[in-house]
């Protein structure tokens, strides 16, 4: 019966943890853009129309 004085504090302590890491998290945009990673996957890196790729030059076909 004595731990209960101990093990409730301590699980309060780990809720009020979890929930401010969960508001933490979501005032940083974690969940803002949810499709955005299963996208990227399908777009073609070497394409000159995607921002940064302009300058990179083509690799020399040998020939």
């Amino acid at each position: 019966m004595n731990i209960l004085y101990l093990l409730i504090p301590v699980g309060v302590l780990f809720l009020g943890a979890a929930i401010w890491l969960f508001i933490w998290s979501v005032r940083n945009g974690q969940y803002e853009d949810l499709e955005g990673p299963a996208y990227r996957i399908l777009m073609d890196d070497d394409d000159p129309k995607i921002p940064g790729n302009q300058n990179k030059e083509k690799p020399e076909e040998k020939e």
